[in-house]
């Protein structure tokens, strides 16, 4: 039982958002990081998979041109196993970093499902907590132009 106090000492140390993404629950109330003027948690990278790199670069440059993201990066050649209609499969896809603020994570979600040829496409996000403010800011300058409420079909 002594062994365990260390580990459960370093628990402690977790930062408060990490402890409540595990626990299930949100964060109980953004607060600003020292001195950046960010919310932590205001900005979020959705990741979305794609078949090739055509695709993805449609996807990308819509999204981007849309103002439902500040900037995309696209990851070549990633495999991906996963489970499809009882059977295991695996592919080369093109994976998609999307930078966005995250009330846009909706429209962005309903976006990419309009264009993307998967009968089921891979759109996830998470928080950003904490990065280089400047960069953070300017993601909020570049998608501003979108309203937070407002679906963007094609």
């Amino acid at each position: 039982m002594p062994a365990l106090l260390p580990v459960a000492s370093r628990l402690l140390l977790l930062p408060r958002a990490l402890l409540s993404m595990a626990s299930g629950s949100p964060p109980t109330q953004p607060s600003q990081a020292s001195g950046s003027g960010y919310v932590p948690g205001s900005v979020s990278a959705a990741f979305v998979t794609c078949p090739n790199e055509k695709v993805a670069k449609e996807i990308a440059r819509a999204v981007v041109e849309k103002r439902l993201a500040a900037c995309v990066n696209l990851i070549p050649q990633i495999t991906s196993i996963y489970e499809w209609k009882g059977k295991t499969e695996e592919d080369s896809e093109v994976l998609m970093m999307i930078k966005t603020r995250s009330s846009l994570v909706p429209a962005l979600t309903d976006f990419v499902r309009s264009l993307h040829p998967y009968e089921v496409a891979e759109v996830i996000a998470l928080p950003v907590e904490q990065g280089n403010s400047p960069y953070l800011h300017w993601v909020h300058q570049v998608t501003e132009a979108v309203s937070d409420s407002s679906t963007v079909l094609p």
